[in-house]
């Protein structure tokens, strides 16, 4: 749901002729542009993939809103009087996970964290040695993991989930 953005830099002084993003797969986006006919081409790319300015002062590939189906591998070559040049890029897609925390009538505690990328990591507070995790992985390459915490025979008032991920603070 956010932006990427894949800046190509430019390794000379001199202009630049030509500039093409590729995703590295068959049938993927092609996005050009040739100066020399101030021609800009587009081949199996969606709206949301475009430039960031123009490709005259700055080709950085700017894709929004980003969804999984963006994950891969993107080359920007570059062609200017000095020769032509190649960058290369990967882009991983992180999703942050929905989180929900129930307890059911035994007074075991469930906190889940839904469809994440990559898995959320679950923890309790107070930490203990009764709880256990099951995963649930989705066709979109998200997890799902849920942690279930007894604390029926335990003294704690009350315990906290503690659910940690790259996506989130």
């Amino acid at each position: 749901g956010h932006e990427a953005v894949l800046s190509c830099p430019n390794v000379s002084n001199v202009s630049l002729l030509l500039v093409t993003w590729k995703r590295n797969c068959s049938s993927c986006c092609v996005l050009s542009y040739r100066r020399d006919r101030n021609q800009t081409s587009r081949l199996n790319c969606s709206e949301r993939i475009t430039w960031k300015y123009s490709p005259v002062s700055d080709p950085a590939l700017h894709i929004y809103p980003v969804n999984l189906r963006d994950e891969g591998n993107y080359t920007c070559e570059t062609v200017n009087s000095e020769g032509n040049f190649h960058f290369f890029f990967s882009l991983t897609v992180i999703v942050p996970p929905v989180v929900t925390l129930t307890r059911d009538k035994s007074r075991v505690a469930v906190c889940q964290a839904s469809a994440g990328k990559p898995p959320a990591d679950i923890s309790w507070i107070p930490a203990s040695n009764h709880s256990s995790e099951e995963e649930f992985y989705h066709l979109n390459g998200t997890v799902t993991r849920v942690n279930y915490f007894g604390w029926a025979n335990s003294s704690f008032p009350s315990v906290t989930c503690l659910v940690t991920h790259p996506a989130m603070n």
